[in-house]
């Protein structure tokens, strides 16, 4: 991260190769939160096998493809977080709090009613990452993540396998060339 590149909501942080931790290894995070408090984000690329339909029924038809759960991080993970996009910025459903233009979280207590035809995409998270005061900043630093924007397709996108290679790739200067990485470095 350099100072041009701010730690904000709506940001992305990608897991270089020296972070192992199983939880977050060749992980994409979209930040929803970034506070003098700390951190909270979703990981990206890690959905589950259970449908969205089987734990939040009315939830079901209003997800993106696939429609399953996503592992947002290993944080109340028997808690759910709805990330969307809106079809009109001019069309705030009640339940939508922005993060960064028209993606934002939205609020799965609202009856699903006034929030279909909203939203162009939405995903549903099991769980976050979070981090303390300091935390986040201290694990850029030591070389833990890379922090770059995000785009609308990261999000939303149908086969999330290859976002950590994707992301990386249309990053400028050195910082693509880590997309060609093996898994094993030391087959290199």
């Amino acid at each position: 991260m350099t100072e041009a590149t701010p730690l904000r909501a709506g940001m992305l942080l990608v897991a270089t190769p020296e972070l192992l931790d199983p939880n977050f290894a060749d992980t994409v995070v979209l930040l929803l939160d970034v506070d003098d408090e700390g951190a909270l984000g979703v990981v990206l690329n890690r959905p589950t096998p259970v449908a969205v339909s089987e734990v939040l029924a009315a939830w079901g038809e209003v997800v993106a493809q696939p429609e399953v759960l996503f592992q947002g991080g290993p944080v109340s993970t028997e808690g759910a977080l709805a990330v969307g996009w809106l079809a009109d910025e001019d069309d705030v459903p009640v339940g939508f709090r922005e993060i960064a233009g028209r993606l934002g979280v939205v609020d799965l207590d609202t009856p699903v009613e006034l929030v279909d035809g909203s939203l162009s995409g939405m995903r549903i998270f099991a769980g976050y990452a979070g981090w303390g005061a300091e935390q986040l900043g201290g694990e850029i630093e030591e070389g833990s993540w890379y922090v770059v924007p995000a785009q609308p397709p990261d999000v939303f996108r149908d086969d999330p396998t290859d976002l950590w290679r994707d992301v990386l790739r249309r990053q400028p200067g050195e910082l693509a060339w880590h997309s060609t990485r093996p898994v094993d470095p030391q087959l290199n």
